[in-house]
C-alpha cells in the first residue's frame, strides 16, 4: 500500500501531465480536418517545410562537428580558462531564445560585421544563411551540455588501458570513447535536429520572417496567426507537436539510458 507522501506526488504527476496534455491537445481542436488538409498540401506550406528541414540539417550537422571536440576537450582536458569557456557556452541557455537574436542581428548587421561583409558580397542577415546561423548558435549550447554529460558519464580507465597500449591520443579517441558513447551522440543529434527546427526567436531576428523566403515552420505558425489565417498556423503548429512526439519517440526506444539519465 502506498504512502500519503506518494500518493500526493502521483497526484501532482498525474495532474499537471494531463493538463499539459489537455493544453498541447486543444490544437488539434481548433482546426478543421479541412482546413488542415488544404493548408498542410498548399505549396506555401511545403516551402516551409523545406526550407525548414534543409536549413536545420544543416545547422545541426555543423553543431554536431562542432559540439563533439568541444564537449571532449570541456570533459577530459584541463586548459587556462576552462571555466570562462564553460560559463560562456552555457549563457544561451540561461538568456530568452529573443535576446540571443537580437545579438546575434546587431554582431551580423550593421551595428558588427555586417556592413564590412556587405563590401564584399557578402550578407549573413534576411536570408537562409541567416537562418542557419541563428539554429547554429541556439542548438550547440545544448548539444555540447548533453554530449559533455555523456563523455563524463564513461570510465576513463577505458581510456588509460588503450593509450597503455600504444594507442594515439586520436586512436584511443575514435576507437574507445565514441563507440562508447554512442548512445548520447544518437541522442544529442536527435535533439540537436529537433532544437533547431523548433527555434523561433533567434530565426525570426536574423532571418527576418520573410514570407515565401525565409518563413520556416515556426516563423509561419507566427505569421500566419498575426495575420488571422489560423488554419495555417495551427497546421504549422501540430506538425511541430508531430516532430516533437517523433524525437522524444526515437528517444525513448533507441537511446533510453541517456535520455533518462
Amino acid at each position: 500500500m502506498r504512502s500519503k507522501f506518494e500518493i500526493l506526488v502521483i497526484s501532482i504527476t498525474v495532474i499537471v501531465t494531463l493538463i499539459l496534455f489537455l493544453v498541447i491537445g486543444s490544437m488539434f481542436l481548433v482546426t478543421t480536418p479541412q482546413g488542415f488538409l488544404e493548408s498542410l498540401f498548399s505549396s506555401e506550406f511545403a516551402y516551409s517545410i523545406w526550407l525548414t528541414i534543409y536549413t536545420s540539417l544543416i545547422s545541426a550537422t555543423l553543431v554536431v562537428i562542432c559540439c563533439i571536440p568541444m564537449a571532449y576537450s570541456l570533459s577530459r582536458l584541463d586548459f587556462p580558462g576552462k571555466w570562462f569557456f564553460r560559463i560562456i557556452l552555457d549563457i544561451p541557455m540561461a538568456l530568452p531564445e529573443i535576446v540571443v537574436g537580437i545579438a546575434l542581428l546587431m554582431f551580423l548587421g550593421n551595428y558588427g560585421i555586417g556592413g564590412m561583409l556587405d563590401s564584399i558580397g557578402i550578407k549573413f542577415v534576411f536570408n537562409t544563411l541567416g537562418i542557419i546561423i541563428a539554429e547554429f548558435f541556439i542548438a550547440l549550447p545544448y548539444a555540447i551540455k548533453m554530449l559533455h554529460s555523456t563523455f563524463n558519464y564513461i570510465d576513463t580507465r577505458y581510456e588509460f588501458v588503450s593509450r597503455s597500449l600504444g594507442y594515439s591520443d586520436f586512436e584511443t579517441f575514435y576507437k574507445i570513447t565514441l563507440p562508447l558513447s554512442k548512445q548520447g551522440l544518437f541522442a544529442t543529434i536527435i535533439i540537436t535536429l529537433a532544437r533547431c527546427i523548433g527555434t523561433f526567436a533567434a530565426v525570426l531576428f536574423v532571418g527576418g520572417g520573410i514570407l515565401h523566403k525565409t518563413d520556416t515552420l515556426s516563423i509561419t505558425m507566427y505569421l500566419h496567426l498575426s495575420t488571422g489565417n489560423m488554419d495555417m498556423a495551427i497546421t504549422a503548429g501540430i506538425v511541430l507537436v508531430i516532430i516533437s512526439v517523433i524525437t522524444i519517440a526515437i528517444m525513448e526506444k533507441y537511446a533510453p539510458e541517456t535520455y533518462n539519465q
